[in-house]
């Protein structure tokens, strides 16, 4: 049989860990429901932008070439 405080402790943890997964669903929840304003603003770039090489990457054109 268990010993009563590693019980304890277990149980402890469990109610911790279930506190956990409750958060994380919320803010998934949250961080999909915030998806479609993302996509609607990655749309709204032009082309003409993205083919002047402005961007984040390291290997798109010149920093300068957005300015």
């Amino acid at each position: 049989m268990l010993d009563p405080e590693l019980l304890e402790r277990i149980t402890a943890r469990r109610a911790e860990l279930d506190e956990l997964e409750e958060r994380l669903a919320k803010e998934l929840a949250e961080v999909r429901a915030e998806r479609p304003s993302w996509n609607r603003y990655a749309a709204s770039w032009s082309d003409s932008s993205i083919a002047a090489g402005c961007g984040n990457s390291p290997t798109a054109g010149s920093p300068r070439a957005c300015d």
